[in-house]
Parts: C-alpha cells; sequence; structure tokens
C-alpha cells in the first residue's frame, strides 16, 4: 500500500525509520531506489505506474538536489511524502529541505522535516487510516504509548 522509494543507498539509514513505523502498524510497503538523476525512466515508469500496482501513498526520500519526490508528485496521482534527507554533499540539508518544500502551484508534495522518515511513516498511515478504522486504532495507540513513555520519563 506504500512504496519507500530514495534516490540512493546512502538515503537507506534515514528511510529505515519509516519502514519500522510502518511495520509496526502492521502497514504493507515496498521499498526501492528509484533515482531521479541516475535512472529517470525507471523514476517515470515507477511514479506512472505505481497507483496501478496498488500503491496508495508514496514516501520519497532524497538529499541534495532532492528532485526525486517533486519529480515523481508531478508524474503520479497519489499523494506524495517528501523526506529531505541530509547527505555528504548537502549544504546542512537545507538544499533538500527547500527543493522539496517549495513545489510549484499544482505540484503538492507534503514534506517532513530533515531526516524525519519516521514522519512520514506516520502520516502515510494517517492518510490510509481514513478508509481503514482498524489501522486508525493502531495509530492511536501508536500515540498513546508514545504518551505512556513521556509521562514515564516525567519528574515529579
Amino acid at each position: 500500500m506504500v512504496a519507500i522509494i530514495m534516490g540512493s543507498d546512502s538515503d537507506l539509514p534515514v528511510m529505515q525509520k519509516a519502514a519500522d513505523l510502518l511495520t509496526k502498524l502492521e502497514v504493507p510497503f515496498e521499498m526501492s531506489i528509484v533515482s531521479a538523476h541516475r535512472t529517470p525512466l525507471k523514476m517515470v515508469d515507477f511514479a506512472q505506474n505505481a497507483h496501478k500496482r496498488g500503491i496508495s501513498v508514496i514516501i520519497a526520500g532524497a538529499g541534495g538536489a532532492a528532485h526525486l519526490p517533486g519529480m515523481v508528485a508531478a508524474l503520479s496521482p497519489l499523494p506524495v511524502i517528501g523526506v529531505p534527507v541530509k547527505s555528504s554533499n548537502s549544504i546542512d540539508g537545507w538544499d533538500s529541505i527547500l527543493s522539496i518544500l517549495q513545489m510549484p502551484e499544482g505540484v503538492p508534495v507534503a514534506t517532513v522535516a530533515l531526516n524525519a522518515a519516521r514522519n512520514a511513516g506516520i502520516l502515510a498511515a494517517q492518510i490510509l487510516s481514513v478508509a481503514q478504522p482498524e489501522l486508525q486504532e493502531r495509530i492511536v495507540e501508536y500515540k498513546r504509548e508514545m504518551e505512556r513513555i513521556v509521562l514515564e520519563k516525567t519528574i515529579a
């Protein structure tokens, strides 16, 4: 139901957090490398056909110029969540953030914070949960669990 894509295998340590969260919430996903710059034809094919393969939401992580989320959003009818990744050639991640965030009118990309793939996973699950009450309940429980963890650490 969710596709997690990234521009390079160097993005995997960040993007794995989305996969881990989706696994915890029992949301099926696939994960692959789809580079906007090195495999542009693969990217076009992926973006134009993901919805035909049963994908409902795309999480796209990219560093540096970070064109992947925006290009996929331009080609796909699906919601795209962009994860800016601070990469080795990055300007403290700002290049990635702005490349994903500053999309032109008509081509939205929901953008999470730098390296915040876990938030992208939560957002993807929340989008899907609108039509899946069981998933929505798992999200509610996940948020309760976060609350419990914080309250256990609270100093009286």
